[in-house]
């Protein structure tokens, strides 16, 4: 008969095996959320909802209107940020985090709170 502690402690083995023979997700998680500008976008639609490319651009301060517009196609084409087109003159655009992004709430909370812990 197999005790319950062997057990457990066969299951944390074939896990730990496993991630190290997995390929590592960081490169691919860096290719979506990677750099200063999808970050601090990222962070404003998750935590302040959705904002329109003007207020976007106010608020990432510094970002040319190039390098936004660059950035939320890129968040837009990896299902992170949604862009909605609004039929009037002048146009209005907004912009707003999908399901995909707004899970990374967590992850931004526990960025926060190490950098309280380290400063």
């Amino acid at each position: 008969m197999l005790d319950k502690s062997s057990k457990s402690t066969d299951q944390k083995t074939d896990t730990a095996s496993e991630a190290q023979t997995a390929p590592c997700p960081m490169p691919d998680i860096a290719k979506l959320i990677g750099g200063k500008w999808k970050l601090i976008i990222l962070q404003i639609l998750i935590f302040q909802g959705t904002k329109r490319f003007n207020e976007l651009r106010r608020l990432c301060d510094g970002v040319t209107q190039t390098m936004l517009t660059n950035q939320l196609r890129a968040l837009e084409k990896d299902g992170l940020v949604e862009r909605k087109v609004y039929a009037e003159v002048p146009p209005r655009v907004e912009y707003t985090a999908t399901q995909k992004a707004l899970d990374l709430e967590e992850m931004f909370k526990a960025m926060h709170n190490w950098w309280l812990s380290h400063s």
